[in-house]
Protein backbone atom coordinates (compact mmCIF):
# COMPACT_ATOMS: atom_id res chain seq x y z
CA UNK A 1 0.00 0.00 0.00
CA UNK A 2 1.31 3.44 -0.85
CA UNK A 3 1.39 6.02 2.43
CA UNK A 4 1.90 9.41 3.11
CA UNK A 5 3.76 10.74 5.64
CA UNK A 6 3.62 13.96 7.11
CA UNK A 7 6.94 15.00 9.59
CA UNK A 8 6.18 17.27 12.17
CA UNK A 9 7.65 19.26 14.69
CA UNK A 10 7.87 17.92 18.58
CA UNK A 11 6.70 21.68 18.98
CA UNK A 12 3.16 21.19 17.21
CA UNK A 13 0.53 21.82 20.06
CA UNK A 14 -0.71 18.26 18.94
CA UNK A 15 2.23 16.84 19.31
CA UNK A 16 4.11 15.78 22.64
CA UNK A 17 1.96 18.11 24.90
CA UNK A 18 -0.54 15.26 25.60
CA UNK A 19 -0.40 11.94 26.68
CA UNK A 20 -2.34 9.21 27.27
CA UNK A 21 -3.08 5.49 28.37
CA UNK A 22 -6.43 4.42 26.91
CA UNK A 23 -7.71 4.77 23.61
CA UNK A 24 -9.95 8.19 23.33
CA UNK A 25 -12.99 7.62 20.63
CA UNK A 26 -15.12 9.78 19.59
CA UNK A 27 -12.27 12.57 17.92
CA UNK A 28 -13.43 12.52 14.41
CA UNK A 29 -16.95 11.86 13.07
CA UNK A 30 -18.44 8.21 11.95
CA UNK A 31 -18.35 9.88 7.89
CA UNK A 32 -15.59 10.63 5.87
CA UNK A 33 -14.98 13.95 4.80
CA UNK A 34 -15.80 14.94 1.59
CA UNK A 35 -12.29 15.68 0.68
CA UNK A 36 -11.78 12.22 1.60
CA UNK A 37 -10.30 12.97 5.17
CA UNK A 38 -11.34 12.18 8.74
CA UNK A 39 -13.83 15.47 10.30
CA UNK A 40 -12.98 16.41 13.59
CA UNK A 41 -15.96 15.67 15.78
CA UNK A 42 -15.44 18.82 18.14
CA UNK A 43 -15.64 22.50 18.63
CA UNK A 44 -12.80 23.17 20.19
CA UNK A 45 -10.17 21.38 22.50
CA UNK A 46 -10.20 17.64 24.15
CA UNK A 47 -8.02 15.96 26.33
CA UNK A 48 -6.30 14.79 23.65
CA UNK A 49 -6.05 16.90 20.85
CA UNK A 50 -6.01 21.11 20.45
CA UNK A 51 -8.69 22.09 18.62
CA UNK A 52 -10.36 21.66 14.85
CA UNK A 53 -7.33 24.46 13.54
CA UNK A 54 -4.50 22.07 14.39
CA UNK A 55 -6.43 18.82 13.20
CA UNK A 56 -6.89 19.89 10.08
CA UNK A 57 -2.98 20.29 9.92
CA UNK A 58 -2.57 16.89 10.47
CA UNK A 59 -3.30 15.35 6.55
CA UNK A 60 -3.30 18.04 4.79
CA UNK A 61 0.24 19.80 3.60
CA UNK A 62 0.58 22.88 5.76
CA UNK A 63 3.94 25.05 4.79
CA UNK A 64 5.88 25.39 7.65
CA UNK A 65 3.99 23.31 9.57
CA UNK A 66 4.70 19.83 8.09
CA UNK A 67 6.34 17.79 5.26
CA UNK A 68 5.15 15.27 3.19
CA UNK A 69 7.07 12.04 2.12
CA UNK A 70 5.62 9.06 0.09
CA UNK A 71 6.62 5.47 1.02
CA UNK A 72 5.58 1.69 1.11
CA UNK A 73 3.87 -0.68 3.10
CA UNK A 74 4.07 -3.91 1.81
CA UNK A 75 1.42 -6.62 2.82
CA UNK A 76 3.44 -10.04 3.50
CA UNK A 77 1.21 -13.52 3.08
CA UNK A 78 2.00 -14.65 6.38
CA UNK A 79 -0.21 -18.06 5.73
CA UNK A 80 -2.78 -18.71 2.89
CA UNK A 81 -5.73 -15.99 2.61
CA UNK A 82 -3.83 -13.98 5.88
CA UNK A 83 -2.04 -11.17 5.28
CA UNK A 84 0.39 -9.24 7.39
CA UNK A 85 2.64 -5.72 7.52
CA UNK A 86 4.15 -5.67 10.95
CA UNK A 87 6.49 -2.71 12.61
CA UNK A 88 7.44 -2.78 15.66
CA UNK A 89 9.67 0.12 15.42
CA UNK A 90 7.69 2.27 12.42
CA UNK A 91 10.32 5.57 11.94
CA UNK A 92 9.84 5.67 8.42
CA UNK A 93 11.47 9.11 8.09
CA UNK A 94 13.86 9.23 10.91
CA UNK A 95 16.14 12.02 10.29
CA UNK A 96 13.92 13.84 7.28
CA UNK A 97 11.99 16.28 7.28
CA UNK A 98 12.12 18.46 10.63
CA UNK A 99 14.73 15.88 11.97
CA UNK A 100 14.85 13.63 14.99
CA UNK A 101 15.02 16.71 17.24
CA UNK A 102 16.91 15.36 19.52
CA UNK A 103 15.25 11.80 19.93
CA UNK A 104 16.62 8.94 19.03
CA UNK A 105 13.48 8.33 16.42
CA UNK A 106 11.91 10.99 14.40
CA UNK A 107 8.65 10.52 16.50
CA UNK A 108 6.45 12.88 14.94
CA UNK A 109 4.21 12.21 11.54
CA UNK A 110 1.66 10.85 10.33
CA UNK A 111 0.41 8.53 8.41
CA UNK A 112 -2.58 8.40 5.60
CA UNK A 113 -3.30 5.37 3.09
CA UNK A 114 -6.03 5.34 0.68
CA UNK A 115 -6.59 1.98 -1.17
CA UNK A 116 -9.39 -0.27 -2.58
CA UNK A 117 -10.86 -3.89 -2.26
CA UNK A 118 -13.22 -6.24 -3.63
CA UNK A 119 -15.52 -7.47 -0.74
CA UNK A 120 -15.69 -11.10 -1.62
CA UNK A 121 -17.34 -12.46 2.33
CA UNK A 122 -15.49 -13.35 5.06
CA UNK A 123 -12.97 -10.33 5.45
CA UNK A 124 -11.49 -9.30 8.78
CA UNK A 125 -9.33 -6.12 9.39
CA UNK A 126 -6.61 -5.78 12.64
CA UNK A 127 -4.88 -2.78 13.39
CA UNK A 128 -2.19 -2.73 16.07
CA UNK A 129 -0.31 0.07 17.55
CA UNK A 130 0.02 3.70 18.90
CA UNK A 131 -1.13 6.28 18.76
CA UNK A 132 -3.93 7.53 16.88
CA UNK A 133 -5.79 5.26 14.25
CA UNK A 134 -8.82 5.60 12.23
CA UNK A 135 -10.03 2.96 9.81
CA UNK A 136 -12.64 3.77 7.15
CA UNK A 137 -14.65 1.46 4.63
CA UNK A 138 -16.92 2.89 2.22
CA UNK A 139 -16.75 6.25 4.04
CA UNK A 140 -17.98 4.66 7.39
CA UNK A 141 -15.72 4.81 10.76
CA UNK A 142 -14.73 0.99 10.94
CA UNK A 143 -12.05 1.33 13.89
CA UNK A 144 -11.60 4.30 16.49
CA UNK A 145 -8.04 3.59 18.08
CA UNK A 146 -8.15 7.83 18.69
CA UNK A 147 -5.87 9.30 21.24
CA UNK A 148 -2.56 8.64 22.83
CA UNK A 149 -1.85 5.36 24.15
CA UNK A 150 0.40 2.21 23.97
CA UNK A 151 -0.05 -0.02 21.61
CA UNK A 152 -3.91 -1.21 21.29
CA UNK A 153 -5.54 -3.98 18.92
CA UNK A 154 -9.32 -3.62 17.30
CA UNK A 155 -11.12 -5.62 14.30
CA UNK A 156 -13.54 -5.00 11.87
CA UNK A 157 -15.18 -8.14 11.12
CA UNK A 158 -16.77 -7.00 7.34
CA UNK A 159 -19.42 -9.17 7.39
CA UNK A 160 -20.90 -8.32 10.87
CA UNK A 161 -20.54 -4.80 9.68
CA UNK A 162 -21.71 -5.14 6.45
CA UNK A 163 -24.82 -3.19 6.83
CA UNK A 164 -23.63 0.14 8.84
CA UNK A 165 -20.59 0.13 6.34
CA UNK A 166 -23.26 -0.17 3.66
CA UNK A 167 -20.73 -3.37 1.57
CA UNK A 168 -22.53 -5.69 -0.92
CA UNK A 169 -20.32 -8.60 -1.92
CA UNK A 170 -18.69 -8.56 -5.11
CA UNK A 171 -18.48 -4.51 -5.09
CA UNK A 172 -15.27 -1.99 -5.14
CA UNK A 173 -15.06 0.00 -1.68
CA UNK A 174 -12.70 2.27 -0.72
CA UNK A 175 -10.40 1.97 2.32
CA UNK A 176 -9.06 5.18 4.24
CA UNK A 177 -6.14 4.67 7.06
CA UNK A 178 -5.38 7.73 9.47
CA UNK A 179 -2.53 7.38 11.48
CA UNK A 180 -0.59 9.42 13.70
CA UNK A 181 2.50 9.01 15.97
CA UNK A 182 2.57 11.73 18.27
CA UNK A 183 4.70 10.72 21.25
CA UNK A 184 8.05 9.30 22.41
CA UNK A 185 9.32 6.52 23.47
CA UNK A 186 7.08 3.94 20.74
CA UNK A 187 6.21 3.70 17.65
CA UNK A 188 3.93 0.44 16.62
CA UNK A 189 2.08 -0.57 13.49
CA UNK A 190 0.82 -4.06 12.48
CA UNK A 191 -1.90 -4.94 9.92
CA UNK A 192 -3.30 -8.28 9.73
CA UNK A 193 -5.87 -8.78 6.98
CA UNK A 194 -7.71 -11.36 4.94
CA UNK A 195 -8.57 -8.89 2.35
CA UNK A 196 -7.10 -10.59 -1.03
CA UNK A 197 -5.98 -7.34 -2.75
CA UNK A 198 -5.63 -3.85 -2.64
CA UNK A 199 -5.04 -1.34 -5.50
CA UNK A 200 -4.07 1.93 -5.77
CA UNK A 201 -7.34 4.48 -6.39
CA UNK A 202 -7.16 5.41 -9.76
Amino acid sequence: MKATIRDFRTSHPDFESFGGDTAYEGLVQQDLGPDHKPVYAHAGGTPQTTGPNEFSQWYNDTPDVNMAFQIDIPLTEVSPGQFTYQNNAFFPIDDQGWGNEGNPHNFHFTTEIHTEFTYQGGEVFTFTGDDDLWLFINGKLAIDLGGLHPQLTDTIDLDAQAGYLGITIGQNYAMDIFHAERHTTESNFRIDTSIQCFVIPG
